[in-house]
């Protein structure tokens, strides 16, 4: 049987010591959190996650969601297991406060996440998609809107979804045929057909309230003429009870690769009334703070199950007797050593290790810089911090899913064959980390987006959010001879993602196809960059900590040992990567279509 323990201890090291958050103790939102705060709630979601929902996540798989005639019936304690996880106030955690929320910084809700993807992602998506439906309406809707969902949503009594994708459409959404009537009454008539909807139909809440992008007829063509309306699954009245059920209903649920506890349904819309959220064709502006949420979201998700992935992987290793070190028998009282001893399995563990870490880190700071863009008083440090999380959101979501994928399944071969039998779980990693480099926006999309929105964005006002942090850092301990073999890799590697970005600059103007076709390996590039500007970091925060003297001393070496494992062995990455960025498109592009 799989286990997991919560990293809490490596989540107090980049919360309290790495990002010194108290630093922003004077701010709304930070001034909520005190360390006692932060650790409390940190302790109290790990006992859920450890506790509640890790006992679900096999049950989750094996049995999956049951469809029949529209009623969906989630796997033998979900619903239970939601009743208790709603009681604690969970689901809105991060939530408004003036609407019933708890009002805590994002970036405990990110830790929290993390958990309770680890344990059982399926469960967690429900409350996640809420919570990303809370925040649109949050941001979007009227005084009207927010009084009456918000408090409903955030308790968990009602549950929310996104619906965007089509059988025809999912990334070019110009083409969506979903049509919104509008009624004399205000509001409107919804009908039409989305896939691949995530939570779309349940058995866990008494209501699910669906954000439906559509078009009101007449509007502008293509995406211009989308609009994004509230559509409640079951009617209510003023003070919320719930009363007939409005025309919307799945009409099936998907049989999945993974992630067999969420049910991801079509739903089908028949005159569902609906209400406007948001500006007429202005859909998308409001979706996307749903979507920004669910990509960061989804980052998450790829380092939830890489870190539940290594915890196993660790324990086998140690478990698992199989040959004679090289360097010499370890265990000789044992019929053959632990596999942990030979080098291509430490490999393995160090590849997964230095990733959760640095991945961790990468995913607090940018949630840690959400909360700065709401809270910041200064006008520039505000726009720095919002320009941080534009630039780097698709980074977050493709990186790290993409690297989290690749650790679900190192940690699937350090088990051998066992690693492919159900019993051990490791195989439902794999199955369940798929998802996250393909919903919420392709990781393609995410490294289009990267490379022809963001970079360009602004005379490239974005890339500055992260260059010059990055450059500060290289420049302030250049002379550290102590810190040279963390900072001199970093130096390196930002150097050639310069140069990427220069590269794709200039080729870009010229043909865009050149920066398409470098894209993929750029947003790569920019994502090794990343993590080992957070290992330069803590590699700094441990070397301090232990000068100074500790009682913690095993932690902060290990911290070093690992740093020193990522700087020699991802960040030469960014070689390679610069070289595919400039080789262009013209590998890509030279055969002929028909001769595929």
């Amino acid at each position: 049987m799989p286990v997991y323990k919560a990293p809490l201890r490596d989540m107090r090291f980049v919360i309290h010591e790495l990002l010194e958050v108290e630093k922003h103790s004077n701010l709304p939102i930070f001034s909520e959190a005190p360390a006692d705060i932060i650790d409390a709630v940190l302790e109290e979601g790990a006992k859920v996650a450890e506790e509640i929902l890790f006992p679900l996540n096999q049950v989750g798989h094996e049995e999956g969601c049951t469809f029949n005639d529209g009623v969906v019936t989630t796997p033998t304690g979900f619903k239970e297991g939601f009743a208790e996880y709603r009681q604690g106030g969970w689901v809105g955690l991060a939530g408004n406060a003036n609407y019933g929320g708890q009002g805590l910084p994002a970036f405990l809700g990110t830790s929290m996440g993390e958990m309770t993807c680890s344990t059982n992602l399926a469960f967690e998506m429900y409350s996640g998609l809420t919570s990303g439906a809370c925040a649109a309406i949050d941001a979007h809707g009227t005084e009207e809107q927010k009084s009456y969902y918000l408090p409903r949503m955030y308790s968990g009594e009602w549950t929310g979804t996104m619906n965007l994708t089509e059988p025809h459409c999912g990334t070019d959404l110009g083409q969506m045929r979903t049509k919104a009537e509008p009624q004399d009454d205000g509001s409107y008539l919804i009908s039409g057909t989305k896939i691949f909807i995530s939570a779309g139909e349940h058995d866990m809440a008494d209501n699910i309230i669906h954000l439906v992008l559509a078009k009101i007829p007449g509007g502008p063509k293509g995406i211009k003429g989308v609009s994004l309306f509230i559509v409640p699954k079951v009617h209510s009245d003023a003070d919320g009870n719930l009363g007939e059920r409005n025309g919307v209903a799945a009409g099936s649920i998907e049989h999945k690769m993974g992630i067999n506890g969420n049910a991801t349904c079509v739903m089908n819309y028949d005159n569902a009334q609906g209400w406007l959220l948001g500006r007429e064709h202005k859909g998308m502006e409001a979706m996307f703070v749903m979507m920004n949420a669910a990509r960061l979201g989804v980052g998450m998700q790829g380092l939830s199950l890489s870190e539940v992935s290594y915890q196993n992987a660790v324990v086998y290793a140690n478990d698992r007797l199989q040959g004679r070190s090289l360097s010499g028998v370890k265990e000789p009282e044992k019929a053959a050593d632990p596999i942990i001893v030979h080098p291509d399995v430490r490999r393995m563990l160090m590849t997964m290790r230095s990733f959760n870490e640095g991945a961790r880190a990468f995913n607090t700071w940018v949630a840690m810089n959400l909360d700065l863009a709401r809270a910041e008083q200064d006008e520039d440090a505000r726009q720095a911090a919002e320009d941080l999380v534009t630039l780097i959101t698709p980074v977050v979501k493709a990186h790290i899913t993409d690297v989290g994928f690749e650790c679900a399944n190192i940690g699937q071969q350090c088990f051998g064959g066992h690693g492919y039998i159900r019993e051990h779980g490791m195989e439902q990693y794999v199955r369940d980390a798929r998802i996250a480099q393909l919903y919420e926006g392709t990781n393609g999309i995410q490294a289009l987006d990267l490379v022809g929105r963001k970079m360009p964005a602004h005379m490239g006002r974005l890339l500055r959010a992260f260059f010059h942090p990055v450059d500060a850092f290289i420049q302030e301990n250049a002379d550290n001879k102590e810190l040279a073999e963390f900072v001199m890799p970093l130096a390196k590697g930002f150097a050639r993602l310069q140069q990427g970005v220069a590269w794709l600059g200039e080729q870009g103007m010229k043909d865009v196809e050149q920066a398409a076709a470098g894209a993929t390996d750029f947003q790569r590039m920019f994502g090794v960059v990343a993590l080992g500007f957070m290992w330069a970091r803590m590699a700094k925060v441990a070397q301090t900590k232990l000068a100074a003297g500790t009682d913690e001393t095993e932690f902060y070496e290990n911290k070093l040992k690992t740093a020193r494992f990522y700087m020699a062995r991802m960040m030469p990455d960014t070689s390679s990567l610069l070289a595919k960025v400039t080789s262009g498109k013209d590998t890509l592009m030279a055969m002929d279509a028909a001769a595929f």
